[in-house]
């Protein structure tokens, strides 16, 4: 993700972070004029295009509108892992998936990889977690490490939208309590995560369909305009692409109730956003909102998440603070990730960030835009039997599965934003594929991938203890 430059200074923080360590594990890195409360939005499997603040005329996101309103949206944001728990892992660790154990749903967290409710509640902060968490129980027994846990988000057969109102309840509880030192909510929504349900039947799929699918006469919308596969997709990648099988009109009230589950959830956040205001601390909390994950919602053929197209790896990411941070802009030109959200509530807040992270704080990104960013994101899987990566640049992505035989695919994504035209095989761009597979290279030595061999899926295997992990960690 970073230049060489940029990895000295990774060097050099991490010289700072072990001196606050020295001190207490996560001093306060220097008196800050003003600390913000923290309120980090999360959702479930929403794409970087699914508010009507990005320009979406099928889904009415009033609330996360708002937001992108009062601060600056990341439009070239992207997910460690297009994956529930390695994504959310990375969000709240500043860390990759490989690192922290968590290459499947539903696996722990190594011990000793410090969350961000340690490193602000050691830094000041009351700290509260509400709703999904996806990753197992976290130091403390049926905790997560740092955090006063809300609520516990279980299915027992209900809809997401009824688990989110048992999220929203308890995150507006913790916003009215009384307290003397600043606060980190995370309020995880759900929603629109239910669309797996629609795509794979189960119990409670007819009661979806009542709630969020059309009414007779509804405009429903058109396919997208990347339906198709890829040019030049490689046959692991063919074989992948879900429910090919399904006709137009079925895809068309897929995608439908896809923007009415994104509607249900603005609905719910716009009622937590009313209670920050109502509690007279609007003004002084920095407000972070951002999903794991996207959603394939027919682009390619595909539904749900798992693989490196923008449609499952790209993800909203907003950070707004009230008179603080400019209002309304729209960031198209840097890159980012979920591993630069802890760097960055880090810096706002005036705490040391941890001594070992793989993100940037967007402070300096936000505060002067015309700055520079990083050189390039990275993002991971660990699906098929081998690690697949994915490197973004300004210009291009470069993809790269093991599953079975290695397969390549590169997009210039400037002249084909819906990658519809593999160019691994393009000639006139050889330099440049081999740009990216150095950059992937120099990725994977920093983060020491060589290290942590892939673990089996905890779903269909018993994973074989490793060093560095433990159950509960």
């Amino acid at each position: 993700m970073q230049d060489r430059i940029t990895r000295r200074q990774f060097i050099q923080a991490g010289v700072a972070g072990a001196a606050a360590l020295a001190m207490g594990r996560f001093a306060i890195a220097a008196p800050a004029k003003r600390r913000p409360n923290i309120l980090i939005i999360t959702t479930d499997q929403q794409r970087v295009d699914a508010m009507s603040a990005s320009g979406n005329r099928w889904a009415k996101t009033p609330a996360m509108d708002s937001i992108a309103a009062g601060g600056v949206s990341f439009m070239q944001s992207y997910c460690p892992y297009p994956l529930c728990s390695p994504s959310r892992g990375s969000l709240h660790t500043g860390r990759t998936p490989h690192e922290l154990l968590v290459d499947h749903n539903s696996m722990h967290i190594a011990k000793g990889i410090p969350l961000s409710g340690q490193v602000l509640r050691e830094g000041g902060y009351d700290t509260g977690y509400a709703g999904k968490w996806h990753l197992p129980a976290s130091y403390p027994a049926d905790g997560i490490a740092g955090f006063e846990v809300l609520n516990k988000v279980g299915r027992g057969g209900r809809l997401a939208r009824d688990m989110d109102e048992a999220t929203l309840k308890v995150a507006t509880e913790f916003l009215r309590r009384q307290r003397s030192k600043p606060f980190l909510l995370v309020a995880s929504f759900l929603n629109p995560h239910d669309i797996c349900l629609l795509a794979n039947p189960n119990a409670i799929t007819d009661e979806l369909w009542k709630r969020y699918g059309p009414k007779d006469g509804a405009e429903l919308p058109p396919l997208p305009a990347n339906h198709a596969l890829s040019l030049g997709t490689p046959a692991s990648q063919a074989r992948r692409a879900r429910h090919g099988n399904w006709e137009a009109q079925r895809w068309r009230r897929y995608r439908y109730a896809y923007f009415r589950m994104m509607e249900d959830v603005d609905r719910q956040i716009g009622q937590l956003l009313h209670a920050l205001r109502q509690s007279g601390q609007e003004e002084d909390t920095l407000i972070v909102f951002t999903s794991d994950h996207g959603e394939g919602l027919g682009c390619h053929g595909w539904t749900g998440k798992l693989h490196f197209y923008d449609d499952e790896a790209a993800v909203p990411l907003i950070v707004s603070w009230k008179g603080v941070i400019p209002a309304g802009r729209s960031d198209k030109d840097h890159l980012v990730t979920a591993l630069d959200v802890l760097p960055t509530l880090c810096d706002y807040a005036g705490v040391a960030a941890p001594p070992v992270v793989h993100g940037r704080s967007l402070r300096g990104v936000i505060d002067d835009p015309k700055s520079a960013g990083s050189v390039y994101v990275a993002s991971e899987m660990a699906v098929g039997g081998g690690r697949s990566f994915m490197i973004r640049t300004k210009k291009y992505k470069y993809m790269v599965f093991h599953e079975g035989a290695k397969a390549e695919m590169f997009f210039d994504m400037d002249a084909d934003g819906g990658e519809m035209k593999n160019l691994s095989a393009d000639a006139n761009l050889a330099a440049e594929i081999d740009r990216h597979r150095k950059l992937l290279a120099q990725w994977c030595k920093l983060t020491e991938v060589e290290k942590y061999p892939m673990l089996p899926n905890p779903k269909t295997e018993r994973p074989a203890r490793r060093a560095g992990g433990r159950k509960g960690a």
